[in-house]
């Protein structure tokens, strides 16, 4: 494996970092950390007030370190005091904070760039609409069973910088990377070693002005990559947006594909032969049953074949590649088969925030489908939903929020049978149970974000999770209660 010759001993004693955001999900707890067992004076700033960040400061507060704290507003004077700014990935880069930071000669960093800057070993990172995480963490099954001692961090509630003690020169490193972070990339204009698009759709449309400028956030994955470095950018041949960006790539392009002819080399693509690594000089058969693959979904065969195609580049066997590929059982929250009670499947897809990763979802499984979806409004647009909900579900129970009234004239243009609305998540589980013929299943899949009624999609999918427990253990219907 190259390895790459990095500072991985800074010198932050002294220094005011400003943490911008602390966050719930493992990042903001992490710079906090990191920075303050490095000597650095740490103050927070975040809109939240402590008693919604309270579990978090508790967490820091428990373990010792001394960090003072703006919350419930930002200041004008803690942006003075500060030597660096971290900021979270929600901060919008437009924000007008950001704007005061860069006015003042302030370095911005996210916790993303500080880890590629200072990780001792060459990362791989994954990216893309829908599949990155499904994708990243298939890498890390099939590194695993090459080093055991790989490394998978990110957009996965996991802190990249609490990894970096345990990370060598030689460590494999897999970070799932969203839009948000990615946006971290563009000041210090890195890229890491590996960067994988998995696909392209409308995602975000709240935060973008439009699918080009989400796009090119996404780009920052190899926009500043080196080919004296041997970099790699590995793009999907199938999607007609990311199939494009070859040309914008500075370093070594590398291929995967399901629909793509075998023209473009090195990749891999699933074929009717079996999943095939192409290379500049020959061709190596990988896996030649993909009913061996357990993860559902055709869709679920274009990220074998990234994650594969990401492995090899990153050193990896094909031996080792091929066991992963047959070990890996899929991510929570994404397609979770959790039970069946009464011959009905209960599937958990929270994390399809997309009607793109919805739709898949509704291919991915076969006979009768209650879909339930809904939520909070992101700037979507349900229209190319709509008839495959139509077409693949027996009904659909919809969720409150403020995405939920244009969905909801949306599927019924397209003829779906709509049960009703619901402000109550356990009756809205329960009325979808009853509507599921035996051998159908019950599908969370809400083509929305989920604020409003949760706090985050993991927090909709521990509840669902909690529900479907209670059901199997309490499966006597109640009255059902929706909120037109």
């Amino acid at each position: 494996m190259r390895t790459f010759a990095k500072d991985t001993s800074p010198d932050y004693s002294g220094k005011n970092i400003l943490v911008m955001g602390l966050g719930v999900h493992g990042g903001g707890l992490g710079v906090a950390r990191f920075m303050t067992r490095n000597g650095a004076n740490v103050r927070v700033t975040d809109l939240r007030t402590a008693d919604k960040m309270q579990a978090s400061i508790d967490a820091l507060v428990q373990e010792g370190l001394h960090i003072e704290y703006t919350l419930g507003e930002h200041r004008e004077e803690d942006f003075w005091w500060a030597d660096v700014v971290v900021k979270n990935p929600a901060v919008p880069r437009d924000s007008p904070w950001m704007a005061l930071a860069r006015s003042l000669g302030k370095p911005i960093e996210m916790e993303i760039s500080l880890f590629l800057k200072l990780c001792p070993a060459p990362v791989t990172a994954i990216t893309g609409t829908k599949g990155k995480s499904t994708t990243a963490t298939w890498t890390w099954e099939m590194l695993r069973h090459w080093r055991p001692d790989a490394v998978l961090a990110g957009n996965l509630r996991v802190s990249a910088l609490e990894a970096l003690p345990q990370i060598t020169p030689e460590t494999p490193v897999v970070l799932e990377l969203s839009s948000w972070q990615l946006e971290g990339l563009e000041e210090p204009a890195i890229s890491p070693h590996i960067g994988a698009v998995t696909n392209l759709s409308p995602d975000h449309m709240d935060r973008y002005h439009n699918l080009d400028d989400y796009g090119a956030a996404k780009k920052l994955i190899f926009t500043n990559q080196h080919p004296e470095r041997h970099d790699w950018a590995v793009l999907n041949a199938d999607d007609p947006i990311v199939s494009q960006w070859a040309a914008d790539a500075p370093a070594d392009v590398a291929w995967f594909g399901l629909d793509a002819p075998i023209s473009k080399t090195p990749g891999v693509y699933a074929t009717e032969a079996g999943l095939i690594w192409c290379g500049p000089d020959s061709t190596h058969l990988i896996l030649s049953d993909l009913s061996e693959i357990q993860v559902l979904g055709r869709h679920s065969l274009s990220n074998a074949a990234c994650a594969a195609c990401v492995a090899i580049l990153s050193g990896a066997p094909f031996e080792a590649v091929a066991a992963g590929l047959r070990s890996f059982r899929g991510v929570p929250d994404r397609l979770e088969y959790l039970a069946t009670i009464g011959d009905v499947r209960f599937y958990n897809d929270t994390t399809s925030t997309t009607p793109a990763s919805t739709q898949a979802a509704l291919n991915a499984l076969q006979g009768p489908i209650v879909l339930i979806a809904g939520g909070a409004d992101k700037g979507l647009d349900f229209a190319s939903l709509s008839p495959a909900v139509a077409s693949r579900t027996e009904a659909v129970a919809l969720l409150d929020g403020t995405a939920t009234d244009r969905m909801e004239r949306q599927f019924r243009a397209a003829g779906a049978n709509i049960l009703g609305r619901y402000a109550d998540f356990e009756q809205a589980i329960r009325t979808a149970w009853q509507a599921a013929p035996q051998g159908g299943s019950v599908l969370l899949s809400p083509a929305t974000a989920s604020f409003g009624m949760f706090t985050n999609e993991f927090h909709r999918g521990e509840r669902f999770r909690s529900i479907v427990s209670h059901l199997v253990e309490n499966p006597s219907p109640s009255p059902p209660s929706s909120v037109d």
